[in-house]
């Protein structure tokens, strides 16, 4: 059997073990049998290939450290272990059962030269992974897998790593601890496994379609910059939730912020990347634009005293829905100030609940309200949809009434009560007959949307909320009614109506803006 000149070593590589080194150390010494048994020889200038899977993917739990730093943490351990290495960055990809070919077509692109049967070994302790490159002929070293004394993975370290348990120190390879420790990198990990608001693979939510989210957002940037534009204050900007960038693109085309450094943070790995590639393709005029994927709630991104303008755009009430509710938006607000510079400001445009949310109205939907709710859980995105997109107004309420409470927690009570001229009458509050027609139209991403509460602050919470942590509200901030908004989305195939009397309800306010400045000398409390 011809000696091994790659031992081929797949995985994250998030922490590099000591058990790891000392294995791999073993192998190119000829000291390690493979799963069938037989003694692995390596030849003298035999090196491992350590293949960085999931090098395009970073900020989740999943893969909470950038590639560069982990390809870095890997030359760093392997010179100070003596340990011939080589490293391949492969790409993020889809669960697939060509998962090995993936990796094998890359290194040989990487180095120029394939990596063979007859002449590599694969370390791998995964058996569903083993399996796909025995497939391919490749003789397996199990590395972790039946190993006395069960050592334990990388991922189960860094878990003790989050959990605070310091033995993750002596099971990490000494120089993987120091790297960690000089790039702070066990405060990155903690801070993205214990981020409440994200799902795994770094999103808020995983029932989104992010192709539609992202398009509404870029359709509405230009009406969205218009109006906050006149508010902005030159310097250091930062566009929290800035999606893909589209609201920093209007702003990077401005004369006035030509000088200024403009930051888009947000929150969800999938727009933050779609960001960074707009940059990369010269979208931005201002080449002062940068991106971060990070969590304010989870501690501040910028120091203190450090910004002039921050600006949220239509994520307050996801940061409400998705997280502790009023307590994470004065969270927020607390952050916002200590990051603004005295005379700066942060702008809020946002969805508002009405004035008087628990009045009691009638709903007056046109046609079917007693079409029963469907279980769309299990369905595909794409006919969950489908689905809900044909329902009529008043079957459709059914459904978000079946969706909505179980998903964003909120209190939805109703009855239907006699209808006239074939349309339905739901009664309930000014509250939850906001929530649905704010609700309603979104179907492409219908049970994401249902994550989600519209009206959990009115105006006058957004006030108090402001001025209570220090900020003063400028002239013109406050709540307003879309008016374009009523006219062709919610009064279509609706009505509000007072119970006691038959009447029409007005509709209330639908958004708010703010326009919150730091005080430029501290008022004494």
């Amino acid at each position: 059997m011809p000696a091994i000149r790659h031992v081929l070593f797949p995985g994250r590589h998030h922490l590099v073990t000591a058990f790891q080194v000392a294995y791999l150390t073993d192998l190119l010494a000829g000291r390690v049998r493979d799963s069938a048994g037989e003694s692995v020889e390596c030849a003298p200038d035999a090196r491992v290939v350590w293949a960085v899977t999931s090098a395009t993917h970073s900020g989740t739990r999943r893969n909470p450290v950038p590639a560069h730093r982990r390809e870095a943490m890997v030359e760093a351990v392997t010179t100070r272990a003596g340990l011939p290495s080589l490293v391949v960055p492969v790409a993020d990809v889809p669960p697939s059962p060509r998962f090995a070919h993936t990796v094998l077509a890359t290194s040989e692109l990487v180095l120029g030269a394939p990596l063979t049967p007859a002449d590599t070994v694969v370390a791998c302790s995964t058996p569903e992974v083993a399996a796909m490159y025995a497939a391919e002929g490749f003789r397996i070293a199990t590395v972790e897998a039946g190993a006395p004394g069960d050592p334990d993975r990388p991922w189960v370290v860094l878990e003790r790593m989050v959990a605070g348990d310091d033995a993750w120190r002596t099971l990490a390879h000494p120089e993987a601890v120091a790297f960690y420790e000089r790039y702070r990198l066990d405060e990155l990990v903690r801070l993205v496994h214990t981020d409440p608001t994200v799902q795994d693979d770094g999103d808020l939510t995983a029932t989104r379609d992010y192709a539609t989210y992202t398009a509404a957002f870029d359709d509405a940037s230009d009406r969205k910059w218009a109006q906050v534009a006149p508010h902005v204050r030159p310097g250091r900007v930062v566009d929290l939730g800035c999606a893909a960038g589209g609201l920093l693109e209007r702003a990077a085309r401005d004369p006035r912020l030509a000088e200024s450094d403009l930051y888009g943070v947000d929150v969800s790995r999938h727009l933050v990347a779609e960001a960074e590639h707009r940059r990369a393709q010269g979208v931005f005029a201002n080449p002062n634009v940068f991106f971060a994927q990070r969590n304010l709630l989870l501690g501040p991104v910028f120091p203190d005293r450090s910004v002039d303008t921050t600006t949220t755009i239509a994520l307050t009430h996801e940061i409400s829905s998705y997280g502790a509710g009023r307590a994470d938006l004065e969270l927020l607000a607390r952050r916002i100030f200590a990051h603004t510079r005295p005379g700066g400001v942060w702008i809020n445009s946002d969805v508002l609940g009405p004035a008087d949310p628990d009045r009691v109205v009638d709903l007056v939907l046109d046609g079917d309200g007693d079409v029963p709710a469907r279980d769309l859980d299990a369905l595909p995105r794409a006919e969950a949809a489908a689905h809900v997109a044909g329902l009529d107004p008043a079957a459709r309420f059914t459904q978000f009434a079946h969706d909505f409470p179980r998903l964003s927690g909120a209190d939805v009570r109703y009855e239907w009560v006699a209808g006239e001229d074939g349309r339905s009458v739901a009664r309930t509050s000014l509250r939850t007959a906001m929530e649905y027609l704010c609700t309603r139209d979104y179907t492409d991403s219908w049970l994401s949307e249902c994550h989600e509460r519209f009206c959990d602050l009115t105006g006058d919470d957004w006030a108090d909320l402001l001025t209570g942590v220090g900020f003063e509200l400028e002239p013109g901030s406050g709540p307003w009614r879309n008016d374009w908004l009523v006219e062709h989305r919610l009064r279509v195939g609706a009505a509000l109506r007072d119970p006691a009397t038959g009447g029409p309800v007005d509709w209330p306010d639908t958004h708010t803006l703010t326009v919150a400045c730091r005080p430029l000398v501290a008022v004494a409390s």
